[in-house]
């Protein structure tokens, strides 16, 4: 057995990001940048107004309070053609380009408008303000020329917000990668389907799915082979030009387990199979021509877990995501756990807030690999390294986070 980190980077350093696509910034939302994202416009793109107020020249309201006289407006999206002279203002309003000649805006709660005897209108400024005040200086979010955004990001809405800011209509995105999903066992069945004696409904196809999906791939679902070479093997070819097959169930290598060996019929290269975790020891990674394959193991719990540690960054990899590794963060402990085995342990886990100690993690008391109530009550999965010895409540562990995110598995 190998350990999950060389495993994982094993897998990782055999994938490399896909081909390019340009699309509009409306589907923009969850897909990685192929492509620095270059600001085209200077953002503001001249000096303007932070409030509602009047521009004026810093020097004039030095020592208030003083009059000055109200000499025209300053609109967002219009502007004052003239310049500001001594002892005059400007109405401006929130985004309005500050007038040639002012360094300042007084906000509108600090002055008392009046009647100018001399015809139109003053205000009496009761504040100063000095220069660079309420005002927004060309290029304060960015300049023309300025990478806002850097490939290999996985597209935020913010994101989005920026590229438009940026003048950026479109964008030059990694193609979404193709991952053929197929289940595999006579034991299983597809929900709705009549179920005969010793059968179970099958859940790996759908959640590796919906897994691939949140993932940012676009998943294909090959549907289930029964345990028949000459089945799996033509279900196994209805997965060429995909860019992963990912199989759960029958890669180890008993008498029913009959991926492997028929992967190896079709020309499989395999790069290793068993690792040293629990839940999923039986995981196979190899390649058929140009289609990378992944072989998780049939338990459903062992199915997702393995996707969150190896399918997930086997998708980043291919889509140039820099972050390919699991997120990890770190909580108190909940409960006692007794010493850990050789093999790096994924327990299900609630997380719970104390306002004093923070983040408390509690691992379920029960961990059977097809148990998937628990998993879909967990929060996080507690991490334990090999051999790791008794751990009592309140000491910190590692922990994998499930809710919440662009995953939210």
């Amino acid at each position: 057995m190998i350990s999950v980190e060389e495993a994982r980077n094993r897998i990782c350093a055999a994938l490399r990001p896909l081909g390019s696509e340009q699309i509009g910034l409306t589907e923009a939302l969850g897909r990685v940048l192929a492509e620095d994202v270059v600001a085209r416009v200077t953002q503001p793109p001249v000096a303007m107004s932070a409030m509602d107020g009047y521009a004026v020249r810093a020097a004039d309201v030095a020592a208030v309070p003083v009059r000055l006289r109200v000499v025209g407006e300053a609109p967002a999206g219009g502007g004052y053609e003239g310049t500001l002279g001594p002892g005059e203002a400007v109405r401006i309003f929130t985004g309005g380009p500050l007038p040639d000649g002012a360094d300042a805006v007084v906000i509108q709660e600090d002055v008392t408008v009046e009647d100018d005897p001399a015809g139109g209108r003053r205000i009496l400024v009761r504040e100063g303000v000095s220069a660079g005040r309420h005002v927004r200086p060309a290029g304060l979010d960015f300049k023309a020329g300025d990478v806002g955004l850097p490939r290999g990001r996985l597209l935020t809405v913010r994101d989005v917000g920026l590229a438009a800011a940026m003048n950026r209509p479109w964008l030059r995105v990694t193609r979404r990668p193709r991952i053929a999903i197929l289940s595999t066992g006579d034991e299983v069945v597809m929900p709705g389907d009549p179920i005969g004696p010793g059968q179970i409904v099958s859940s790996n196809g759908l959640s590796l799915a919906a897994f691939v999906t949140a993932c940012g791939a676009e998943p294909l679902h090959l549907g289930i082979a029964r345990d028949d070479r000459d089945a799996l093997s033509d279900m196994i070819g209805a997965a060429e030009g995909a860019d992963l097959l990912v199989t759960s169930g029958g890669v180890s290598v008993g008498e029913h387990d009959l991926v492997q060996a028929v992967l190896r019929e079709r020309g499989m290269d395999l790069d290793f199979w068993r690792i040293a975790m629990r839940p999923g020891k039986p995981l196979m990674f190899g390649r058929i021509g140009r289609t990378a394959v992944l072989g998780l193991p049939g338990n459903p719990v062992s199915t997702i877990v393995c996707a969150v540690v190896f399918l997930r960054p086997a998708i980043d990899a291919l889509l140039g995501r820099a972050d390919a590794q699991p997120q990890t963060a770190t909580a108190i402990l909940g409960t006692d756990l007794p010493e850990n085995d050789r093999r790096q342990e994924y327990l299900r886990a609630r997380l719970t807030h104390d306002p004093q100690r923070g983040a408390i993690a509690t691992p379920f008391d029960r961990q059977d690999s097809a148990m998937l109530w628990t998993l879909a009550r967990a929060d996080c999965l507690v991490v334990r390294p090999p051999h790791a010895p008794p751990a009592r409540a309140g000491s910190t562990v590692e922990f994998i986070p499930l809710a919440g995110g662009a995953l939210g598995i």
